[in-house]
Order: C-alpha cells, then structure tokens, then sequence
C-alpha cells in the first residue's frame, strides 16, 4: 500500500499528527489509538504507536491508516503507561514503511523513540555529517535525524538532550520523545506547527490539535509555546524555556484549511475562524448572485460566513462521498480526467438558474476548481462566482507542507484574471492577507505567511527537496554549519 489516490489532489496535502499521553492508570496505547484517530486528517499514509512499561519501549507501525494499522490484538502487545503516536504525510522522504514513525533509536540510557511533525531545513547537512562519523541511517526522513541526535546526547535528563539537539536543527518541528521512563515533547522557536498540552485524570497528554483531547477525556491545559520544552511525569508538566527567543510564525494554512474546525490555536476555535474569513471575503469581494454554496467539507465555514454578511441565502449545492476520501486502487486515466466527479455529486435542483457564489479554501494548481465550475454549468448554473477563503499561493512551503513546486503553482504564473478565465468563472476573489490575519485576530508578525508573500522565516536553503535522502550523494561530505557555525560533534556523541 505504498501508493495511494487522494481524490482530493489539488490541495495543499496534510502534514503529520503527533500524540503522546503519560497516564499511570490507563493503557496508554489505546489512549494513544483514540488521539490517533482524532488526528488521521493530518496524515493517512501510515501510523504508529510506542509505549513503555517505566522500563521498556516498544513500537508497533505500518502503512495505513490507524484503523487499519491496529486492532485489538496489536494493541494488547503494547503494554505501558506511556505513549507517543504519529500519523504520517510524506514532507521529506518517500511513503514506504521505513520511513512509518515513531523513529526508535538506542542511547547510553535505553531505547527512544520519536514521532514529528514539520520540516528540517538543515537535515541534510547534519546526516551528511553524522554519516560521516559511521552513524547508519534506516531512513529517507529527516525525522530520523533528530533521533540519532537525541540517543547521542541523552544521558539522564531528557530535557537537557533536546536543548542541546534544538541548538543543532533548524526549520519546523513539532516532536515527541519517549524514552523508559519519561515523555517529553519540544516545539521549534517559531511554533509554525502547533503543539498543546490536555490533562487528564491521572495524566497528561501532548497532541498536534486540541480535536485530540475530548476522546481521550482530556481537558486543555495550553499550549507550547515557541521554543519550549515539556517533560511530562505524573504530577505537571515540566517547562524548560527557549534559550532565545524567535518570533512566533504558527503556519496560517493550519487556520485555513489543516487543522480540524473544532479545534482550538491562538485561543480560538477555528470554525470561528474561518467563518470570520468567509465574512472577510464578503467584504472583500462582494457579488451579486442568487445563493451561496460551500465546496465540501473545508469550504462550509467560510460559506456561512460569507452568507451572514452579503445576506445571500447559503444553501447545498454539492455532495461529498464519505468513502472515497482515499482509497489505494487507482483509477485509470479516464477517471483521472474526471478528477472531481470521483468525490463530489451536483444537486442539479439546487444549481439550475442560479447565480451561484462557490466558496472554497483554496487554489493550488486549478484543476480542481476548474472541473467543479464546469460541472456546475453543466447542470445548469447561470452564473458560477467563486470566491476563495485563502491568499493566492504564489510560493512553495518547505516547512512540513506538501505544496506544488513553484512553477506548478497556479497564482505563480498567471494573474487573478488568468486563473478566473482557466477556472471558467464569471469572477474570482481570494481573501486578502490582511483579511486573513483579521479573521484570526492576532497580530501579523505572529504568523508565517511564506507560502502567500515569500517572506520565509527560517531561510531555506537551496537543496531542500521531499526526497533530499534518496537522491545519489555527490563528491565528500562538506561540514555541516549553521548561523552559529561548525556542528561540533564532541568525542561523546560518537556513533554507537
């Protein structure tokens, strides 16, 4: 099952979901399963849950997702009262099960073992280095880099190893760590991927998304902020604080589009959200037309908002098939061309003579937005107006999103009017960038918007690419040096 169709392919494609909970009276892989399950919109590719009985880590994973992946006797294998869980979405490495998470690696104290969301900007230079000291790797994934990392400079405190591998890695990541006896989970000093803390009972919890908490019945206790570290035992939390700070640049596609509407980041449920951004885009781009209709399932808020404000009267238009979501059987080339009709059904009563506004999240390449405008005239639309709850995306992200290259990019190469006129539209109007930091309410420069305006916050080098760790090596490794120098790799963190 290493290849799979997402009927939903012209779409910025998830990233990853991570999990971890300590708690002394449950069985801390089935909590994990449920967390798992709540986050599977973050990545379908494969799943894994590790545990630890206070002396022991083991590790089940496989390609699939999580219902797919365990059952309950998988599950009765894994006993302990710790976990960490991680749903995969291929960003750097290819979808193989080698590269199934968690990463487990041994160290002078025991086996780890490393579940992470987001992108390493710096990891092939650090692999290069850490091979060249005899460190083998089983991996395409920079996942693995912090692993290895980790098991050479854990030795008792769990939290003083991850300050020392934060100095060393850069770009975005969102991990956590089990070893025997501890959790611990760390946010990158920017926070573009998000990370908070749910309490339990007799517990805590680490998690991707807060949508992760109520089916474990945790209760949301904050979130990590940039740069911190969470060492998790049974009575709170322990926080380390960043050595410096950076400023914070969550991703703003989480409030767009990744991050389930019931979650919450910044302090606010993201239906809110997108609704306020679908009001934005009223304002913004007002029309008239006789009905406002969302694109399933991501597009509805937006669509309410929309209404509420230009008094249109929001309706259905679109039916989305809950089965087809993906599926592992590929379609040949006339369905491919089909594209759309795979996932959505018209409700040609609905559509017929109407001058429809078509709300959606995004456009990435087009091609979707072009087969759902062209199905909707031919059922009989008179006029369709879409209307987009995102910035055009101009640049790629390299900070744990599968986005097109550039020059796939449809807002890259044509001008608004170009696209509306591919798409087929009668008009087009993406939310502005203010809108969007607007809808969400927190101040511009807390926000990575890369993908929309260029401005990376962490600079990207040239050779960063998905499959950096599968292309042929060239010619002798190079030292490895970051914006404070050489990586200095001590006699103590020689490979063993």
């Amino acid at each position: 099952m290493e290849h799979a169709f997402d009927a939903e392919f012209d779409r910025p494609r998830e990233e990853c979901g991570i999990f971890g909970v300590f708690s002394p009276q449950s069985e801390a892989a089935r909590l994990a399963f449920f967390g798992l399950f709540a986050l599977q919109h973050r990545g379908q590719e494969s799943a894994g849950i590790a545990v630890s009985d206070g002396s022991r880590v083991r590790m089940y994973k496989d390609m699939g997702l999580v219902s797919q992946v365990f059952d309950e006797e998988i599950l009765a294998t894994l006993p302990g009262h710790m976990a960490i869980g991680h749903n995969r979405y291929s960003t750097t490495g290819s979808s193989v099960k080698r590269n199934a998470q968690p990463v487990s690696c041994t160290s002078m104290t025991g086996d780890i073992a490393v579940a992470h969301n987001g992108n390493l900007i710096n990891a092939q230079q650090i692999r290069a280095e850490l091979e060249a000291q005899g460190e083998i790797f089983d991996t395409t994934n920079d996942s693995e880099v912090i692993a290895k990392l980790l098991s050479r400079t854990f030795k008792e405190d769990i939290g003083e190893a991850i300050r020392s591998v934060m100095e060393l890695i850069q770009g975005a990541y969102s991990v956590v760590v089990l070893t025997p006896k501890q959790i611990a989970a760390f946010r990158d000093p920017n926070g573009i991927r998000p990370l908070s803390i749910g309490r339990l009972e007799d517990g805590w919890c680490v998690a991707s998304e807060t949508c992760a908490f109520n089916p474990v019945g945790a209760e949301f206790f904050r979130e990590l902020q940039p740069g911190e570290i969470a060492v998790i035992t049974e009575s709170r939390p322990r926080i380390l604080k960043p050595k410096t700070a950076q400023r914070p640049a969550m991703c703003m596609f989480e409030f767009i589009y990744f991050a389930r509407p019931d979650s919450k980041m910044y302090g606010t449920r993201l239906h809110v959200v997108r609704e306020r951004m679908g009001e934005e885009l009223a304002r913004e781009h007002p029309v008239e037309a006789d009905c406002v209709m969302p694109v399933p399932d991501t597009g509805i808020p937006g669509a309410i908002g929309f209404s509420r404000v230009s008094g249109l009267p929001y309706a259905e238009g679109l039916i989305k098939s809950r089965y087809i979501h993906r599926t592992f059987i590929q379609p040949d080339q006339r369905m491919r061309e089909m594209g759309v009709r795979l996932k959505l059904t018209p409700l040609e009563e609905h559509i017929r003579g109407k001058r429809i506004v078509l709300v959606d999240d995004s456009i990435v390449r087009a091609t979707t937005t072009k087969q759902l405008v062209k199905m909707m005239y031919e059922v009989g639309a008179q006029e369709v107006h879409v209307r987009i709850t995102a910035p055009p995306i101009r640049h790629p992200c390299f900070y744990g999103i599968d986005m097109a290259r550039r020059e796939e990019l449809a807002a890259a190469k044509f001008s608004v009017d170009e696209i509306r006129e591919r798409i087929g539209a009668a008009s087009l109007g993406y939310l502005s960038v203010e809108g969007a930091v607007k809808a969400v309410g927190s101040p511009k420069d807390t926000f990575c918007l890369a993908c929309f305006t260029g401005e990376y916050p962490i600079p990207i080098p040239e050779d960063v690419q998905k499959d950096m760790f599968e292309r042929p090596k060239v010619g002798a490794f190079a030292t490895v040096r970051t914006g404070q120098g050489s990586l200095d790799f001590s006699n103590e963190l020689q490979p063993r």
